[in-house]
């Protein structure tokens, strides 16, 4: 990109993009952290960042992000807000544009993970992250909540087969309440949008709980047709 000079007399400011990376199993909603591994706040944990390159967006920008720590592509990533305190970073003047994505645990390259000190942290349980990045985390959440009631973006989190229970602690646990059993088998199956598979979770148990497929085909033929998504 070359330099044209229009604007030399102005100062130069760093553009970052910073990932709130979602993810859950068994014991919950979780969250995707690093150990940062240089200053300032060397040692602290931190959300997966990186500055903006000249010849990038910021929607690839995140992606690149996402990519080196997960080793995943095409998935569910979406710009959040933008954070320009002056003196948010103490290091330079930063401004950083925040995007969270939803991942499935079982397809995060953990090696990768490995590389930049990266662990998984129950939401509940994360640890107090660097600079603003708490206020992002929580902006987030929000966000997400505000989303899964009324798009079905919690599949992005499951795996591809799942039983209706784990639907149910997925929900509970980006809601952060309870929900009726009955009633939520009851919303949850008048949307007509999961396929019943012919197979049974294999957890030990005799009699087991089935398994679904989220129809998304279906899905976009019916929200044609007018259906509106609510849980």
């Amino acid at each position: 990109m070359g330099g044209s000079g229009y604007y030399s007399k102005h100062k130069k400011f760093y553009v970052a993009v910073d990932c709130i990376i979602f993810g859950f199993d068994q014991d919950g909603l979780k969250l995707l952290l690093i150990k940062r591994n240089f200053q300032p706040m060397k040692g602290q944990w931190s959300l997966m960042g990186g500055f903006l390159q000249e010849d990038e967006s910021l929607d690839d920008a995140a992606a690149r992000v996402l990519y080196q720590l997960t080793g995943l592509r095409e998935v569910y990533l979406e710009q959040l807000y933008t954070y320009g305190e002056v003196h948010r970073d103490p290091g330079e003047r930063v401004i950083s544009v925040s995007y969270y994505a939803l991942i499935r645990t079982e397809d995060y390259n953990s090696e990768l993970g490995k590389q930049h000190g990266a662990r998984w942290f129950l939401l509940d349980k994360k640890p107090a992250l660097i600079f603003d990045h708490d206020i992002m985390v929580d902006k987030a959440l929000r966000r997400l909540r505000r989303k899964t009631k009324s798009q079905p973006i919690g599949f992005e989190l499951l795996p591809e087969k799942f039983t209706i229970p784990m639907l149910q602690r997925l929900y509970e646990g980006i809601h952060g309440k309870k929900f009726d059993k009955r009633n939520f088998r009851k919303k949850l199956f008048q949307l007509n949008i999961l396929k019943k598979l012919e197979e049974k979770e294999k957890n030990g148990s005799r009699k087991g709980a089935w398994l679904y497929k989220f129809d998304r085909k279906k899905y976009n033929k019916l929200v044609e047709a007018g259906m509106h998504f609510s849980i």
